[in-house]
């Protein structure tokens, strides 16, 4: 809410944003920063629905998250199954902050915020290409759509020392799909 539109209320409706932490050994302060998605059956569903009543169809389901998000009635942001999945924190405060990103999605499970079933822990560069051609192969099978892969430096320490350019971390890097 501090940038941008402010989209709480409607983020608040989504069944997989918990409206507050479970699990236990919570920091004072925490940013949980993800992505939301509008699953493609129920995108599908939600534009089948519209054609038959004769309303406006999304284009494609990243569009139709983002304006869901953006309406002013969160009741009608509530109506649309929107998801969402932990990509990053961002500010911690207070004591038991992971080392790693590996670290931190063990905690963040326990306390009940979604990680991407995609995601994994690979070494090097070759580790990170079959990775890659593994998901390549499975993207057409996922209930959502994407664009590729991010890779990600996993121990917070080398983030530090690696820092940013502008906006864009160092330590993270986005493989696309042809």
């Amino acid at each position: 809410g501090r940038v941008g539109e402010d989209v709480t209320a409607g983020v608040r409706t989504l069944n997989t944003v918990p409206l507050s932490l479970l699990g236990k050994n919570h920091p004072q302060m925490v940013e949980i920063r993800g992505e939301i998605y509008f699953p493609l059956k129920e995108f599908n569903a939600f534009n089948d629905l519209a054609l038959k009543n004769a309303e406006k169809t999304f284009a494609n389901p990243r569009n139709a998250a983002a304006g869901s998000l953006r309406q002013l009635d969160p009741q009608i942001t509530a109506k649309r199954a929107l998801k969402f999945y932990f990509h990053s924190i961002g500010e911690w405060l207070g004591e038991g902050k992971p080392e790693s990103h590996s670290q931190l999605n063990t905690l963040l499970i326990d306390w009940r915020i979604p990680i991407c079933p995609e995601g994994g822990v690979v070494t090097g560069v070759a580790g990170c290409l079959p990775f890659y051609k593994q998901l390549e192969e499975k993207r057409d099978g996922l209930p959502y759509e994407i664009d590729g892969v991010v890779y990600k430096v996993d121990q917070f320490s080398d983030r530090e020392k690696l820092g940013f350019v502008a906006r864009a971390p160092r330590w993270a890097m986005a493989h696309k799909f042809p």
